[in-house]
């Protein structure tokens, strides 16, 4: 093989390489940040998984938030509520500033983790943005519990005209 060869070759197997590399860091960076979506009975039934139960895993809690289940404690900004998906209750911790809308009998999502007590932790949370507007994921999962239990579900809002 001649020396321009080679040298074209080495290049070839460098390129290679160094986009092979470029994609495993994507890959792992994207799995470090992607938050699944889980409603308290798939948690508290198992599955969600093991990381999601112990904590490990940061994750996305979905559901309604329950009827007389708010509290906030007095002289800070803890709050305590109760999200349910129909089948199982959940209890949640968030320290800041609820969303406006935020309310009892509304969906929400709260991003967090599972502390060892079972209570879900939450470092966001997210209440819906209108009358009728219920996250997808979290409507699809709602349903799910709907038809397990036998209850009308109103039909379900398309996310145009945001």
């Amino acid at each position: 093989m001649n020396p321009t060869r080679r040298r074209r070759l080495w290049f070839v197997l460098a390129i290679v390489a160094a986009s092979a590399l470029v994609a495993v860091l994507v890959a792992a960076a994207l799995e470090r940040n992607v938050a699944y979506l889980f409603t308290p009975a798939e948690i508290l039934d198992g599955r969600a998984g093991e990381d999601v139960a112990s904590g490990a895993t940061r994750f996305r809690l979905g559901g309604m938030v329950a009827g007389d289940s708010f509290e906030r404690t007095p002289g800070s900004m803890e709050a305590r509520f109760l999200v349910s998906d129909g089948d199982a209750l959940m209890p949640v911790v968030f320290s800041g500033i609820l969303p406006d809308l935020f309310r009892e009998n509304q969906s929400v999502i709260a991003t967090g983790r599972m502390r060892a007590d079972g209570t879900f932790v939450a470092d966001d949370v997210l209440a819906k943005h209108d009358e009728t507007y219920v996250p997808k994921e979290v409507a699809d999962k709602m349903g799910l519990a709907h038809e397990k239990h036998d209850v009308d579900m109103p039909a379900p809002q398309s996310e145009g005209g945001l």
